[in-house]
């Protein structure tokens, strides 16, 4: 694989669109987020969970998805255009990692009722990617932003990252567990739109594909009627 300044060259195990994902713009509250007709794709899950890195190699770049260096510190959605050429169809939304508790309490308060909002009334959402560490499967703060998500009627995805640190019998096992639990307490929380779970992991390139290709259909995918 040959790096091209920041960049990596498209591979097979991703598709050319999230390989186009670029800058687009950072918002800190609700009013700063473009106005635009274009479908999003949110990003969320806990702190060090490997969301920056998740959507780093799914987009083939390096440092297109900031991690702070303390975990939780980032307070912006960081919104990333997707496109060939120069056509834009869809952005990607990567939104602040939680439940790192080193923050003042009103600050935490208010960034988790800035991604509360944005799930709940964000019109141009098409689905939601929620990364969960594989080996701690789905915790108590990952249910409370499904019940924010569940309104929207939109379809969920859950990526178990860092699924290499598991053998294959224990990755099959805690993927069960998650789909498990979802069809267990999903009707508890509101969460009545489909959902499907993945294993996945950065490190061995394990998941790509599908995640790819399953975020590329919500993207693609004709406008919901209003």
């Amino acid at each position: 694989m040959t790096n091209i300044g920041n960049s990596i060259r498209p591979v097979p195990d991703t598709n050319a669109l999230l390989q186009s994902a670029r800058f687009f713009t950072t918002a800190a509250e609700m009013r700063q987020l473009p106005d635009s007709e274009w479908p999003e794709v949110a990003f969320v899950g806990r702190s060090n969970a490997g969301k920056s890195t998740a959507i780093n190699v799914l987009c083939g770049q390096r440092r297109l998805a900031f991690s702070s260096k303390t975990p939780g510190r980032t307070q912006h959605i960081n919104l990333f255009a997707v496109g060939l050429g120069s056509e834009t169809v869809g952005l990607l939304a990567d939104l602040p990692g939680y439940g790192y508790a080193s923050v003042p309490l009103a600050t935490k308060q208010r960034w988790e009722r800035f991604i509360a909002l944005y799930l709940a009334e964000r019109r141009q959402l098409a689905g939601l990617v929620l990364i969960a560490d594989s080996r701690q499967g789905l915790t108590a703060l990952d249910w409370t932003l499904l019940g924010y998500f569940a309104p929207s009627g939109l379809p969920v995805h859950v990526l178990l990252t860092k699924a290499d640190k598991l053998s294959r019998n224990q990755q099959l096992r805690q993927a069960q567990s998650v789909r498990d639990d979802l069809q267990r307490n999903g009707a508890r929380a509101g969460l009545l739109a489909p959902t499907s779970v993945q294993l996945f992991s950065a490190t061995a390139r394990m998941g790509l594909e599908e995640a790819s290709q399953l975020i590329e259909g919500w993207l693609l995918a004709p406008p919901r009627p209003v």
